[in-house]
């Protein structure tokens, strides 16, 4: 059998999700999230920022949400500082006097610990997180609370995009985050969410206090109570045109970091307290569609990623040995013209193109629903030369975290 036919399921199975999602952004109940009216009777909201030396964001954060269209009686800000060794508590005392904010100082304890002290200085009916490296449009906040006219709907998310990007890399990720704007709409349709980003997340109080309130979690808190929610047998929305834009990791080292933390407990949280979620009936789309899924995504791009490195060191060997008995000077000459016709076209580089082409047009369909602007031109680019060959590393090195038991410091 050839090494090639290995990576058959592995792409089969990627052009089957996309294509389910392709399809599932025809369905019904994605098609009435995208036309879903604004609210005109409006809740009392409370966002909390949590900041851990943020000193060079949080007061543009804070502007941000003071600034979302949004009746400023019911709208209030929460600000925790959770032990900054940096300017941070300085940038927020420049909110201490505004009616619409409150300033809270704690020990070091974590993010979670932060957002549920914040919690705890409201009574807002509906409570929000937004990181304090993240900023949101003006509508940002009408558009999440109509996601809350269902009554089973718990918690709901926003679009994210990255903040100004300024290198080949953070194009790359804005791109990935269209992905991830389609995805989330498709998941959503099927009540298949499974994390609630830290970016402007929305969650009905009363379901907050019901669960216990936020957790550790494996340094992933807002994925871990979006399965909290899920097991409990609630609605998690989406809201694809709350846009929000958040800082992205400016480089190869930081991105890594960070996306090893997301991965690393992503595994911790599915492969320990909440593993009865994969395979669940109950939990339908979640159990047994987007999880398994999503352990299949890992596995395969560890899978793939070997598989490459074998094949490209297997043909190097067999051209080296061919041309082992050439004389150098001879080997380096041109020989005649190149013709395309010759070119060694598979059925595996085809179906490999197949998916590519398919993310592409995710990466498009997630920036013309979110209405998020920008040209994203150069981001597909930098998608289609460079994912391929990072993602790999985070996902080797995350599972083997997981697999070692080793704790990584999450700042990037």
């Amino acid at each position: 059998m050839s090494p090639e036919m290995l990576a058959y399921p592995f792409l089969f199975i990627a052009i089957f999700f996309e294509s389910f999602v392709l399809v599932t952004l025809l369905s019904k109940p994605a098609r009435a999230a995208r036309a879903r009216a604004r609210r005109e009777a409006l809740p009392s909201v409370a966002v909390i920022v949590p900041c851990w030396n943020e000193a060079a964001t949080v007061a543009a954060t804070c502007n941000s949400l003071l600034a979302l269209d949004y009746p400023k009686e019911k709208l209030e800000v929460v600000l925790v500082d959770d032990g900054s060794t940096d300017a941070t508590p300085t940038e927020m005392q420049r909110f201490a006097g505004h009616p619409q904010v409150r300033i809270v100082r704690k020990e070091n304890g974590g993010k979670h610990t932060a957002l549920n002290a914040g919690i705890a200085q409201t009574r807002a009916h509906l409570v929000g997180c937004l990181d304090a490296d993240s900023f949101v449009e003006p509508d940002a906040l009408r558009e999440i609370i109509a996601c809350f006219d269902d009554p089973k709907v718990m918690a709901a998310t926003a679009a994210m995009s990255v903040h100004r990007p300024g290198n080949m890399l953070q194009y790359m990720q804005n791109a990935e985050y269209s992905f991830g704007i389609t995805l989330r709409h498709a998941f959503a349709s099927i009540n298949g969410l499974y994390v609630t980003p830290g970016p402007f997340s929305f969650y009905r109080r009363e379901i907050v206090e019901k669960l216990g309130g936020f957790r550790y979690g494996h340094q992933t808190e807002d994925m871990e109570m979006a399965l909290r929610i899920q097991q409990a047998g609630y609605g998690i929305e989406n809201a694809p045109k709350a846009r929000v834009y958040t800082q992205a990791p400016a480089t190869v080292t930081g991105l890594v970091k960070q996306r090893t933390r997301w991965t690393s407990g992503f595994l911790r949280n599915i492969l320990g307290e909440y593993r009865g979620l994969i395979g669940s009936r109950r939990h339908s789309g979640l159990g047994m569609l987007v999880l398994p899924i999503a352990l299949v995504a890992i596995s395969s791009g560890i899978g793939l990623f070997l598989l490459m490195l074998f094949l490209s060191v297997e043909r190097m060997i067999a051209a080296l040995e061919i041309r082992a008995g050439i004389p150098l000077s001879y080997a380096l000459l041109p020989h005649g013209t190149f013709d395309w016709f010759y070119f060694p076209v598979n059925f595996y580089l085809s179906l490999a193109v197949v998916v590519l082409l398919t993310s592409i047009t995710l990466i498009a369909i997630g920036k013309r629903i979110s209405k998020t602007p920008g040209n994203i031109a150069f981001g597909l680019i930098s998608y289609t030369f460079l994912y391929g060959f990072i993602v790999p590393i985070w996902l080797i090195r995350a599972t083997s975290d997981v697999v070692f038991g080793k704790r990584r410091n999450w700042r990037y």
